[in-house]
């Protein structure tokens, strides 16, 4: 018998993948209830109708710089496991410049963590300093 997990899995690697649709690959299962329902309704602050995208695009940043062009430069800081979260491996201290018209001020953060959201081809899609809950 096939299990639903199964099921699941082969339905959604042949369903296309938008770059800008939040993905749910099962990265929710430890996440309290209003943590997934921060991550899954942060819209990009310069594009308010695009997702930010979910947990699966999402790297710990709890360090920051400011730069000399007075820009964020967000350092990560996450060591999940990539894989299990489906994602590119981006290795603790790598430094992302963050446009200022990506950072997130509107919608606090119940994660405990600065939240860096990156797409596939290395673009900040938002960012949320570290601080406040």
């Amino acid at each position: 018998m096939v299990s639903r997990y199964a099921i699941m899995a082969i339905t959604m690697t042949l369903l296309p993948l938008s770059g800008a649709a939040a993905r749910d690959i099962g990265q929710w299962g430890e996440i309290p209830y209003d943590v997934q329902h921060w991550f899954r309704g942060l819209m990009q602050p310069d594009v308010p109708n695009q997702s930010c995208c979910g947990e699966a695009d999402a790297y710990y940043a709890d360090s920051y710089r400011v730069s000399s062009a007075g820009e964020y430069v967000a350092i990560i800081t996450d060591e999940r496991d990539d894989l299990k979260l489906g994602r590119p491996h981006l290795p603790p201290g790598t430094e992302i410049s963050v446009p200022n018209h990506k950072i997130k001020w509107d919608k606090g953060n119940p994660t405990g963590h600065g939240v860096i959201f990156v797409s596939s081809g290395k673009h900040v899609l938002c960012y949320v300093p570290p601080g406040g809950v």
